[in-house]
């Protein structure tokens, strides 16, 4: 059913005359208006967008498997997910129009995040403790994988499967001894509450044997296919706002309160400089640029992911990832 797509629902719409064309591109991201995204808006603001001949509207998401079906399904041409929850629903829904084409978070937020108070030191303390989870979060999907590297017995560790809302205030009240979440969103989020920071232990899944890569941008095949000079204008731009967003994460923090009045502002630079220096400037990505993949550690993905997910379908990372829509400079960050 996915081939049904129509690749007109993310078309050119014309705005006044030839020379003010502008072509829509909804953009679909993983999370809230939070530091992260920042980078996006700066790439409204400092005219990367408009310059490419582009109309970017962007879109909340709700956790990193949010945006996969509103992709798959033509409702954005765009988003941002986590690439190993879209290998798992490649699976789960084959020949579905849609992949990966920029790797952001080169090293995946995925994160533990626990109390100390509460006995939470270092992976083997998750024993016996119950962890909050949101089911559909990233973190969470890749925590088996976390667990096995880890020796970890999912057995005994009870999860409390609680919604994203609830998640750090659970951790908070000390209803839970840990979460899984995103690194820069959950300890923040627990700072916020009232959590000291000396109390929190933030358990980054890369640090203790996970491979996996992490958010990238998505898009749907046939739209790409039919519009292969725009998504490439589009992900340039992309890697322009990141660029202007690690040079001054200040203005890159501005442009995102002005679509979120309610974001406290050195927070929200905070959590941009934790995602900038952890996730996104990584010692490949100032080596390599952003957007690309290594494919030797995709394969070691992969296999990781076939340690605790049971694939229908022979994995192939051909289908997971397709680089052949970055542009072909620009992309060193410094």
């Amino acid at each position: 059913m996915f081939h049904n797509f129509i690749a007109a629902v993310a078309g050119s719409i014309m705005l006044g005359g030839a020379a003010a064309a502008q072509t829509a591109v909804p953009f679909a991201l993983d999370w809230k208006f939070e530091g992260p995204a920042a980078p996006y808006f700066l790439s409204i603001d400092n005219g990367h967008f408009t310059g490419a001949g582009l109309e970017v509207e962007i879109s909340e998401g709700n956790g990193s498997l949010d945006a996969i079906p509103k992709v798959a399904t033509g409702a954005f041409p765009v988003g941002f997910a986590d690439i190993n929850s879209l290998m798992r629903f490649l699976d789960q829904n084959p020949g579905a129009p849609v992949t990966a084409v920029m790797m952001i978070y080169d090293k995946p937020p995925f994160a533990v995040v626990g109390r100390k108070s509460l006995g939470v030191n270092e992976p083997a303390d998750l024993t016996g403790k119950t962890l909050g989870a949101p089911p559909p979060d990233g973190a969470w999907s890749q925590f088996p994988i976390f667990a096995a590297e880890n020796g970890l017995d999912m057995a005994q560790i009870t999860v409390n499967p609680v919604g994203f809302p609830v998640r750090e205030p659970m951790l908070a009240d000390g209803q839970v001894q840990a979460i899984t979440g995103f690194s820069f969103t959950s300890s923040l989020n627990a700072e916020r509450l009232g959590v000291p920071a000396d109390d929190l232990t933030v358990l980054l899944m890369a640090d203790h044997g996970v491979a996996l890569y992490g958010n990238a941008i998505i898009a749907n095949t046939d739209w790409a296919e039919a519009n292969p000079e725009l998504l490439t204008a589009f992900l340039g731009a992309v890697a322009d706002g990141w660029k202007d967003a690690i040079a001054n994460p200040e203005a890159a923090v501005q442009a995102l309160v002005a679509r979120n009045p309610a974001a406290d502002p050195a927070l929200e630079q905070r959590r941009l400089q934790l995602a900038i220096d952890a996730n996104v400037l990584t010692p490949w990505v100032q080596e390599n640029g952003l957007g690309g993949i290594d494919p030797a550690r995709m394969a070691e993905a992969i296999e990781q992911t076939k340690s605790v997910y049971e694939f229908a379908n022979e994995p192939d990372a051909s289908l997971y990832f397709d680089p052949q829509y970055l542009p072909a400079d620009g992309l060193m960050l410094q």
